[in-house]
């Protein structure tokens, strides 16, 4: 294996290939202020006195990584000792080419709290830019962002406290496998393997292939000017979130091609970026690039719905404060267009807004006039909704200098579009680039799955149980389609972790659908009382028509701008809209019942938004948010199927015949990436439209319909369990390999570490195709019965807990020795949220303790060893494991206890066993227990150690320095065990200076 040092040595000397000065003597904080002094006085033209200096030193070193990232961007002010003003630049901001870009390595901030060791440093004008964090060969990259969120999380971190404050950017890399990512505040800068990761990138090059060795990445990434531009133009500092964001390659080549077509004057084009792909970012920054080139006069942003322009407006704003004004009408669009002020230059309307500026029964082409000779650039969101009318032509010909830019995720081409153009005896379809002339860049949906930005799909195309099967297209019974949603739904959600959507053909039908789950539901909880109901809410707009006649206009008006794009809803509202009306207030008052809300019709946006912020809400833990308050299946019938996104909605259900870019757009609402338990976007049709799905990807893949089927599509059924029988057989040959039985309980007896780790490597196999069958709704009776022997549930469980306990030792060691740790414990890579379960939480286990003490054997549904064998094979429960087992040991089994009760004794227990604990530690290191109780309930209440509390709690030991230094490290060596696990996952900042 390639050592770390060895990997250092290369990259440094290619940095140095790259003209970078590699600087081997500045290696701690002293000679990089040093450095810093003599670049900011040459490129300020100043000489400061050392009192100058170090006050200037400390304003600009901030613990606000968004604060240092604005200083290092802009102009600034100093006032010297005789006085007078001094306005100066961290950087040469004019053109970033110019500065000195140097590399240094082996940087250590020594620091109260923390003695950090920084791999390679780039600094551009003596500052810290980027760092890059090295690993050996075969160890992921994931290690190495870990190792950099624990530096940040320190306590008196260098980020914090010295010039490595402006950090804008971190590189980790084994030499095979790269990746980028901006630096943050920590809010916005965790990684959590289980749940959240960074949100990191590989670098590509224009078509959209992979650059992940270190050596070429250097060559197209790192060349001084290409990484000056980076920083300089595509990073963007969000304002209202406080957050850095770092461009995607496919962002950054599209926002090239478009301010290139401009600056050489070649006419139009489109950019085909799939949907979830971050095409407002991309949009505004090519916007404010614009905004600096002085031949355009203006340039528009164009959305073609009323609530689209507030929220890209909004989204405009949030990467810069007050880049884009609201024009609330016609008029004020148009006085926006005349004005010369600076800040108007961008504009974000909306394409009605627009043409009505450009209709010749209105007075506004006259004042616009002076206009229409200039350089104007349009940029259209979604471009295939807004630029298929007349307002197109009406554009072209009042600004014939303009240039039209659009961006879509789903492009028309003729196969799929309805609008037809006549010249002459001629007939031909509209087409995307028949409108923008050319394709600018692309970045498809196969392009997404294959970086893993979008999920894969996993389609069950519903049979049914009788023999005859439905024809392409044609609807089965409503009834047979809801049996089938709440047998399958619990698989398809991983038992609820996530929830769905049902769409549907018309308002009618989704009325139905609504009224059968409740009755269907309701015998279910008739003939069994456990059954836990599905939470399903329904959404539609009202007929906007009965709502004005109420004299409710603003509802009503803004229910007709929503319906622009909701064509099968606005047709049927058209028909029998009392009955519609009727049944959705009914559907309301169900809603504001189930959820204790307020909603009415006459305010329906209120209601809507609320629909889509609890299916969001998802991703909590039912232990944090009850089932109670979340939605498991929203049926619509538009409604949410294009743009609406959620990491937590896994599956579709469809019952509505789709094509083309349609079927694309709804189908994505399910392939959103959240980790390893999520491991496709589930869709389950009962309209039999393969054909249907065989077009689009055809059409939308960009590559050959059997090449995009493979990458789109997960394995069918058979073609995974295959694959689960042979990595149980290996994992079955491994231990007879080692001379054991294929028995969980084997598995301890596995001598030295390799043999521990090969079977950690291969379980985690065995669970991660278990995980993806689990969620399979399409298996036959045959076929779980197959997937059950392959692997006995009681048996895969154990080996889960055999699992759990080999990892979380290795795991320790990761943590405990970091880079001194055997290289093949360091290249284990754990993904514990593979043996998490949605259902199996600490409620769960409560009662089921609950349900089965006091009963007979004979009656009890589970008995204490198995009720602790399933709480030992969940990772969801690893920090309470222990504490839980223990409490339920302790129970008296014969003698009953509801609910509230245990939980009251748990939580006694464990404060008991928590004191005993303490009062150990207190005993054998010489201190009071109430002294060091108070000390560590401080520490859990604010989730910071505090190394100034500590020497307070040693003081009355009246130690010397050195000898009160042993004894931290030998109380604090105690203590830790103990705080981590009453954080329970949870992060203490300040604690790894003592790990």
């Amino acid at each position: 294996m390639t050592k770390e040092t060895h990997i250092e040595q290369s990259f440094t000397t290619k940095l140095t290939d790259l003209k970078y000065i590699y600087r081997d003597d500045i290696r701690d904080r002293y000679s990089l202020e040093k450095n810093f002094r003599e670049k900011f006085e040459a490129l300020n033209r100043v000489r400061l006195s050392n009192a100058e200096f170090a006050r200037l030193r400390d304003e600009i070193i901030t613990q606000d990584v968004f604060a240092a990232s604005k200083i290092l961007r802009e102009k600034n002010y100093f006032q010297r000792e005789d006085g007078t003003p001094l306005h100066y630049t961290l950087v040469n901001i004019k053109d970033w080419c110019k500065n000195d870009f140097e590399v240094i390595n082996q940087l250590r901030i020594n620091t109260e709290n923390s003695n950090h060791r920084y791999d390679v440093v780039i600094l551009i004008n003596g500052l810290p830019i980027v760092q890059i964090e090295l690993k050996g060969v075969g160890i992921s990259p994931r290690q190495a962002m870990q190792q950099i969120v624990d530096y940040k999380n320190d306590a008196g971190n260098g980020y914090t406290n010295s010039l490595m404050c402006f950090m804008q950017l971190f590189i980790v890399s084994n030499q095979y496998n790269t990746y980028y990512f901006a630096n943050n505040k920590n809010q916005h800068f965790q990684f959590n393997a289980d749940e959240q990761f960074l949100p990191v990138y590989q670098l590509a090059d224009e078509s959209n292939k992979k650059i992940t060795n270190l050596d070429l990445f250097s060559d197209k990434f790192l060349s001084k000017c290409t990484l000056g531009e980076m920083i300089s133009k595509y990073m963007v500092l969000v304002e209202s979130e406080q957050k850095l964001l770092v461009m995607r390659p496919y962002q950054i080549y599209a926002v090239k091609a478009i301010v290139d077509c401009i600056s050489q004057n070649r006419g139009n084009g489109y950019i085909w970026h799939t949907t979830g792909s971050g095409k407002t970012l991309t949009s505004f920054k090519a916007s404010t690039l614009l905004k600096e080139n002085p031949e355009i006069e203006k340039c528009l942003f164009v959305v073609d719905r009323k609530d689209l322009d507030r929220q890209t407006r909004e989204e405009f704003n949030k990467f810069q404060e007050g880049s884009v004004e609201e024009n609330t009408n016609t008029e004020s669009l148009v006085r926006r267009l005349l004005s010369s002020d600076y800040s108007d230059k961008v504009i974000v309307t909306t394409i009605q807004k627009l043409g009505l500026a450009l209709d010749d029964t209105k007075n506004y082409k006259e004042r616009l006039k002076y206009l229409s000779d200039s350089r104007i650039a349009f940029i259209f969101d979604e471009c295939h909704r807004s630029q298929f009318g007349d307002n197109h032509k009406a554009i072209k010909e009042f600004f014939p200098k303009a240039q039209l830019f659009g961006f879509t995720g789903t492009p028309i081409f003729s196969e799929n579009s309805n609008f037809i153009v006549r010249e002459n005896e001629e007939a031909t379809f509209k087409t995307t680039e028949s409108i923008f002339e050319k394709q600018l860049h692309s970045y498809t949906i196969t392009h997404a799955i294959e970086d893993k930005n979008v999920l894969r799909f996993h389609i069950d195309y519903f049979k049914g149980k009788g023999e005859v099967n439905p024809k392409p297209g044609e609807a089965i019974a409503q009834q047979a389609v809801v049996d089938a949603i709440l047998e399958k739904h619990d698989a398809a959600t991983n038992h609820r972790k996530f929830n769905a959507v049902l769409a549907t053909a018309s308002i009618n039908n989704a009325i139905e659908y609504y009224r059968l789950f409740k009755l269907a539901q309701q015998k279910k909880k008739d003939v069994d009382e456990d059954y836990v109901m599905l939470n399903i809410a329904c959404v539609f707009s009202p007929p906007a028509q009965l709502i004005a006649k109420e004299g409710d206009q603003k509802n009503a008006e803004d229910i007709k701008q929503l319906q622009e794009d909701l064509l099968q809803e606005k047709e049927d509202n058209k028909v029998n809209p009392e009955e519609k009306k009727k049944a959705l207030i009914e559907i309301i008052d169900d809603y504001n019942n189930q959820f204790k809300t307020n909603h009415n019709i006459n305010e329906f946006d209120g209601y809507y938004q609320d629909v889509q912020s609890r299916i969001k809400n998802q991703k909590y833990s039912n232990r944090d948010y009850a089932h109670k308050n979340k939605i498991d299946i929203t049926i619509v019938v538009d409604m949410l199927l294009t743009g609406f996104d959620s990491k937590f909605l896994n599956t579709l259900y469809v019952d509505k015949n789709l094509k083309y870019h349609g079927l694309i757009q709804a189908f994505s609402r399910t392939n959103r990436v959240l980790n390893d338990t999520k491991p496709y976007g589930n869709i389950l049709d009962f309209r039999s439209q393969q054909e249907q799905v065989n077009q689009a990807i055809a059409l939308f893949s960009g590559e050959s319909k059997d090449k995009a089927i493979k990458i789109w599509m997960v394995e069918p059924a058979p073609v995974v369990i295959e694959e689960y029988k042979k990595a149980v057989e290996a994992l079955g040959i491994f231990m007879e390999e080692n001379n054991l039985a294929n028995e969980p309980q084997d598995v301890y007896n596995l001598r030295g570490d390799s043999a521990k780790i090969a079977f950690v490597k291969n379980f985690k196999e065995v669970q991660r195709l278990k995980t993806q069958l689990d969620q399979y709704t399409d298996l036959d009776e045959t076929q779980k019965e197959v997937i059950e022997n392959i692997l006995p549930t009681d048996r895969l469980q154990s080996f889960r807990s055999s699992y759990l306990e080999t990892a979380k030792q290795f795991k320790a060691i990761q943590d405990k020795e970091g880079n001194d740790a055997p290289e093949d414990v360091q290249q284990l890579d754990f993904e514990f949220v593979l043996f998490a379960s949605a259902v199996i939480d600490y409620d769960y286990i409560m009662n089921l303790v609950a349900d089965n003490l006091q009963m007979k054997p004979s009656k009890q549904k589970m008995t204490k060893h198995e009720i602790i064998s399933l709480l030992s094979a969940t990772a969801n429960l690893m920090e309470e494991q222990e504490d839980l087992t223990d409490y339920i040991n302790s129970l008296d089994w014969n003698t009953g206890q509801d609910v509230d009760k245990l939980r009251k004794g748990y939580q006694t227990f464990k404060d008991e066993k928590n004191d005993k604990v303490l009062a150990d530690i207190a005993h054998f290191h010489g201190l009071q227990t109430a002294g060091l109780k108070v000390f560590v309930t401080n520490i859990m209440g604010r989730l910071i150690f505090d190394g100034e509390k500590l020497t307070d709690l040693l003081e009355p030991l009246e130690l010397n320095w050195k000898e009160r230094s042993v004894k931290e490290q030998a109380l604090m060596t105690d203590l830790i065990p103990l705080l981590k696990k009453q954080a329970q996952g949870r992060e203490i900042s300040g604690l790894t200076a003592y790990e």
